[in-house]
C-alpha cells in the first residue's frame, strides 16, 4: 500500500543500480574510445559483478555496444538517440533558425536542418531562398519528413563522425542499405569507406541519391564533446550551379561552424 502522507520515501532496492548505469554512461561519454569493463569498474569504485550485470542491460537496450576485437564498451546508437532527441527541440531549432535564413539568401538555394534519428535523417528547418534569389526547386524533403540517412548529404555529415561501432548498429544487415533512385552505397564497406572520405574533407555530398536531377552538401554541427548532433544542407539543381562547389561548401561550413558556436559546441580536435 502507498506509504502514509509525511512518511519518508522508501528507498528503492534499484535505486544504486540506476544510479550506477547513469554513473557508466557518463563516464563513457566523457571518453573519446571504448572502455574496458573492468577499468569501468575501478574508475568509478563499483564491484566487477555489478559493472558486467548493468553493461550487459545496458547493452541489451542499445545504450551502449560491445566491441569483441577490443574487448570493450563504447556509446550505443540509444544514448546518441537521446542527446539527439533533446537538440531536436526547440533550443537547437531556434538558433538554427537565422543561420539557416541566412545561408539561404546568400546562397538563393533551399538550405535545411536536419539530425539522425536511427538511420534516418529527420528535417527540422527547411528554408527557401527569397523571391527573385533563384528559381526555387522542388524537393522530397520538407519539415517532419524522414529520409535514409545514408543516402542524404546531412545524414552521411553526421554518420562520418559518429563511432564505427555505432554506424555499425545501424545497419547490421546489407538489406538495410536501401536506395531511392538505384545509387548509393550497397555495403558497409562501402558506406564506411564514404564516411571516411567525407570525415577527411569536412563535409558529405550526395548527387542523385535522393531525387533524380538534384545535388546536396552537408556540414555537421557538433556539441561541446564534439559530437555530431545535426548538420547543415543546401540543395540545387545539379545542372545549375551559380557559385561553383567550391562556393557552396565554404559558405554551408562557415554556416554550420557558427551553429556549432552558438550551442557552445566545438569541432573534434577543437
Amino acid at each position: 500500500m502507498p506509504p502514509h502522507p509525511g512518511s519518508p520515501a522508501p528507498t528503492s532496492s534499484t535505486s544504486p543500480a540506476v544510479g550506477r548505469a547513469l554513473d557508466i554512461l557518463l563516464h563513457l561519454a566523457g571518453r573519446t574510445g571504448p572502455v574496458r569493463a573492468a577499468t569501468l569498474a575501478r574508475e568509478l569504485g563499483m564491484p566487477r559483478s555489478s559493472a558486467y550485470h548493468i553493461l550487459t542491460v545496458l547493452a541489451e537496450r542499445g545504450f551502449v555496444t560491445y566491441l569483441p576485437g577490443e574487448r570493450a564498451y563504447g556509446l550505443g546508437v540509444a544514448a546518441f538517440e537521446i542527446g539527439s532527441a533533446y537538440l531536436r527541440h526547440e533550443p537547437l531549432e531556434r538558433l538554427a533558425q537565422p543561420v539557416v535564413r541566412r545561408l539561404a539568401g546568400r546562397l538563393g538555394q533551399t538550405v535545411h536542418l536536419g539530425v539522425v534519428y536511427g538511420a534516418e535523417t529527420v528535417y527540422l528547418l527547411k528554408e527557401r531562398p527569397p523571391r527573385g534569389r533563384a528559381a526555387d526547386t522542388a524537393l522530397v524533403t520538407d519539415i517532419g519528413v524522414r529520409l535514409p540517412a545514408h543516402l542524404t548529404a546531412s545524414g552521411r555529415a553526421i554518420l562520418a563522425h559518429l563511432p564505427e561501432a555505432q554506424v555499425r548498429a545501424l545497419y547490421p544487415r546489407p538489406g538495410d542499405l536501401i536506395t531511392r533512385t538505384g545509387r548509393g552505397p550497397r555495403s558497409l564497406a562501402e558506406l564506411l569507406g564514404l564516411l571516411a572520405a567525407d570525415r577527411r574533407r569536412g563535409w558529405s555530398e550526395e548527387t542523385e541519391l535522393v531525387s533524380e536531377g538534384l545535388r546536396s552538401l552537408g556540414a555537421a554541427v557538433f556539441d561541446h564533446h564534439g559530437h555530431p548532433v545535426a548538420a547543415l544542407s543546401t540543395t540545387w539543381r545539379r545542372h545549375y550551379a551559380p557559385h561553383g562547389t567550391d562556393g557552396v561548401r565554404d559558405a554551408l561550413a562557415r554556416a554550420a561552424a557558427r551553429l556549432t558556436s552558438a550551442v557552445s559546441g566545438r569541432a573534434p580536435g577543437g
